[in-house]
């Protein structure tokens, strides 16, 4: 008993000391950057970003067609008001609404740089007008903030690229890399008559590009555990996107003798399925680069964890979300309270890991559900995107302007759950990253596609700040 005990200490003992090393030998990957001084901006800024968000360039569907007042005026109205930028760029219109403004350098050497937005918001429920401080289409300012729908997606980043290429113009520079402004008009739809036909047509022009940056990255402001102040969010890729009909079919019948199997409990026992067997947490690019960037930045019972995932795994990528979500999102069936509805249909929503397909999402649903129900895919479907690298100039470039910006801020690579048009510009682009400095706290962080949209005058300074000093920087 005595060898056993000592044997069990023995493990231990090196079970410990493994621990100890990977956690005290786990380094920051933080850099020390050069300060960098954010521009002096005029009050004029906030004004052009308030008449912007006066144009309701709204996205309803894939199929409906876009509101050409609205995004013809609001064509007309960046023309007005940054005259040096369609003086100097050229300006292509792809798909008749999205714009491409090229930039061009004075060196064919070097690889040119995509900057992305996108002009279209959506909608807003007509019943929570009553909780907004101001009209979500008034370009309201107030001293604290410019609300508005698009004032933190996407326009404040827009127009923070083109307020930023204006004053560089006016500043007489003339950058050696070649840059393109791509913005795109449907975005918030899926993006496939905007941004993947404007990556269409930079491939058709042989464009190669160091990089592509797109929203999608933010300032984490206390909302990471165990980190306390911010923490900036490059995000690498983006889960994929599809969403699947379950329906089910019967004879129906009458309410008073129902069938042991009845159509809308089959369809609720695939719901209850699919919900208690969803896909598996897993390591993958680029959750091992979240971990090697936060860990060292952890208190020390955190910090042991993330040095040594082999063993503490499973509650790191739980809190991390690394995992194929689940979520049902529309159901329906019936007509009255006492018939069996004959048909039952209910949608249900995927956000796909990237090592994962679509494909494979369809098998795993055929293979947790009763096997009469019919699957078919709806709407809009997109696979995981590539993940962008951490070695990259790009990368480098990005992590040295934020720390020069904001040097409390912590780096850190990431999986961003929802879509954006970044992911077309994959074939067209070395890297493909998802940052803007976009202050994202427990108070505002609902305000996207949600209630009293606004943005606080520093945040959209401290966007315009970023994007002037990651032009210079990248050229």
């Amino acid at each position: 008993m005595k060898k056993i005990l000592l044997a069990l200490l023995g493990i231990l003992l090196i079970l410990a000391a493994i621990l100890l090393f990977n956690t005290l030998t786990l380094s920051s990957r933080q850099v020390d950057a050069a300060p960098l001084a954010q521009p002096e901006l005029p009050d004029a800024i906030y004004e052009r970003l308030a008449g912007a968000i006066t144009y309701p360039t709204i996205s309803y569907s894939e199929d409906a067609v876009p509101d050409s007042a609205a995004f013809k005026g609001f064509h007309q109205f960046l023309d007005s008001v940054f005259p040096l930028v369609h003086e100097t760029l050229d300006l292509t219109y792809i798909n008749e609404y999205s714009l491409l403004y090229r930039w061009q350098g004075s060196d064919p050497g070097k690889k040119p740089v995509i900057l992305m937005s996108h002009q279209d918001v959506v909608p807003v429920d007509q019943p929570t007008l009553g909780n907004w401080e101001a009209g979500p289409f008034e370009g309201a300012i107030t001293d604290e903030f410019v609300i508005g729908r698009g004032t933190m997606d996407d326009k404040g980043t827009l127009m923070a690229l083109m307020e930023s290429v204006e004053m560089l113009l006016q500043e007489g520079y003339r950058p050696a890399r070649t840059f393109y402004l791509a913005f795109g008009h449907d975005e918030e739809v899926g993006g496939s008559n905007g941004a993947a036909k404007i990556a269409e047509y930079l491939k058709a022009q042989g464009v190669e590009a160091l990089m592509t940056l797109d929203e999608g990255g933010y300032l984490a402001e206390n909302m990471v555990p165990g980190v306390e102040g911010t923490v900036a969010v490059i995000n690498l890729a983006e889960k994929g996107f599809a969403s699947f009909d379950l329906i089910v079919e019967t004879n129906g019948g009458h309410s008073s003798q129902p069938p042991e199997e009845n159509t809308i409990g089959i369809l609720a026992q695939a719901i209850v399925d699919l919900e208690d067997n969803q896909l598996p947490y897993k390591m993958v690019e680029p959750i091992n680069y979240q971990l090697e960037y936060l860990g060292p930045e952890m208190p020390f019972a955190q910090r042991v964890a993330f040095a040594n995932p082999w063993l503490f795994k499973k509650p790191i990528l739980k809190g991390l979300n690394a995992h194929t979500t689940t979520a049902p999102t529309i159901i329906g069936g019936g007509v009255k309270n006492n018939v069996i509805p004959t048909v039952a249909k209910a949608t249900v929503n995927f956000r796909i890991l990237p090592g994962e397909t679509i494909e494979s999402v369809q098998e795993h649903i055929r293979e947790t559900v009763h096997d009469t129900i019919r699957i078919e895919p709806e709407g809009f479907l997109t696979n995981p995107s590539p993940v962008s690298g951490v070695e990259s100039e790009g990368f480098a470039v990005l992590q040295n302007t934020i720390r020069g910006l904001f040097p409390d801020a912590v780096v850190v690579p990431g999986l961003v759950g929802g879509g954006t048009d970044a992911r077309y510009f994959y074939d067209v682009s070395e890297d493909v990253y998802r940052f803007y400095p976009m202050r994202l706290h427990e108070s505002n962080f609902g305000r996207f596609h949600g209630i009293d949209e606004k943005i606080s005058k520093e945040n959209y300074a401290e966007i315009i700040g970023f994007t002037y000093h990651l032009i210079r920087n990248l050229d």
